[in-house]
């Protein structure tokens, strides 16, 4: 196992909330982290550009308080996604912002993030880069970054399309460093079967959109829990890169989610401040194949608790056996 200082014995779970637009703001990041699993959010979704500052200052107020007040707690560091991409006009804006509030971790996706390294390692960040493939783990590996998220099938937003067993032993054969799993992972065992793989982390976004404190609508939160792997459909006809998204949601804006063209991929759309369809970014719902798993809405701390349950249950019943 790899796990970076600033994680050591500040978990309750070998877990890390991705990401996700729009659903991730400061009530869930706030609420993974004291629940023990690290809780990150786009810095795109902090809008105006001005309001990243006041986010940053409130999550680090709020779980300074909280590890004073329970000592005994883990309470996890935070992430900030940053896309590294020319679309994004903020880039530069929003990491001096994390610099000057020294954000522990960043998560960056897209391109290589050699400026993003070396501005969080001038004051002991790190960075772990979402990755779909072997070619793009080497390029974010060659750029300096810490740790590679593998998005592998099935999971939500801009997944990828390999198997979870084929890409996490193929970067193994070439990196020993943090590694982070992604697609499909819902409950505690699935938590415990990322590391059997070879993963030092799962990455969990879906699960957390059913939550009360995600920044989800009610009927996107039911959609989840009325859905199961059928009802996701890949296409990249949103933001220019395929994604998973749940068919329904495509279907009620009047498109076929059978019958979706493909992007111009020149016209790529990552919800930057420069434009793009703010009605689709609002209506078309991004989800894992995951969803089957989900049943319930439940505060992130239930959630958490529910899942290291089931993680030790499966170690257990492991070792049973």
């Amino acid at each position: 196992m790899s796990v970076p200082a600033l994680l050591k014995g500040r978990l309750s779970l070998p877990v890390i909330g991705s990401p996700m637009f729009i659903v991730s703001t400061p009530d869930l990041v706030i609420a993974q982290c004291k629940a023990g699993v690290v809780g990150s959010f786009p810095a795109l979704n902090a809008r105006p550009k001005e309001v990243l500052e006041e986010w940053l200052k409130r999550i680090t107020g709020e779980l300074g308080d909280y590890a004073a007040k329970f000592p005994d707690k883990p309470v996890a560091p935070f992430a900030v996604n940053q896309i590294v991409h020319h679309s994004n006009d903020r880039l530069m804006h929003d990491m001096e912002i994390c610099v000057k509030h020294k954000v522990p971790m960043i998560i960056t996706s897209l391109r290589a993030p050699s400026e993003v390294v070396q501005a969080a390692h001038s004051y002991g960040g790190i960075v772990m880069h979402d990755v779909i493939n072997v070619r793009h783990a080497k390029k974010a590996l060659e750029a300096g970054v810490d740790g590679l998220i593998l998005v592998c099938a099935g999971a939500g937003g801009h997944a990828g399309t390999h198997s979870p067993f084929a890409l996490v032993a193929e970067v193994r054969s070439f990196f020993d460093g943090p590694i982070a799993l992604s697609g499909t992972i819902s409950n505690g065992a699935q938590v415990l079967a990322a590391q059997a793989m070879g993963a030092d982390f799962a990455y969990i976004g879906t699960r957390f959109i059913a939550t009360e404190e995600a920044n989800a609508v009610p009927e996107y939160k039911q959609m989840l829990i009325d859905s199961a792997a059928a009802d996701i459909v890949y296409t990249s006809l949103f933001s220019g890169v395929h994604g998973n998204y749940l068919k329904k949601s495509v279907a009620a804006t009047g498109m076929d989610p059978e019958n979706l063209p493909e992007a111009d991929k020149s016209k790529m759309n990552f919800g930057t401040e420069g434009g793009g369809d703010k009605k689709v970014w609002r209506d078309i719902w991004s989800a894992g194949q995951g969803t089957g798993s989900i049943h319930d809405v439940l505060p992130v701390a239930e959630l958490v608790a529910r899942m290291k349950r089931e993680y030790d249950a499966a170690k257990a019943a492991l070792v049973a056996a």
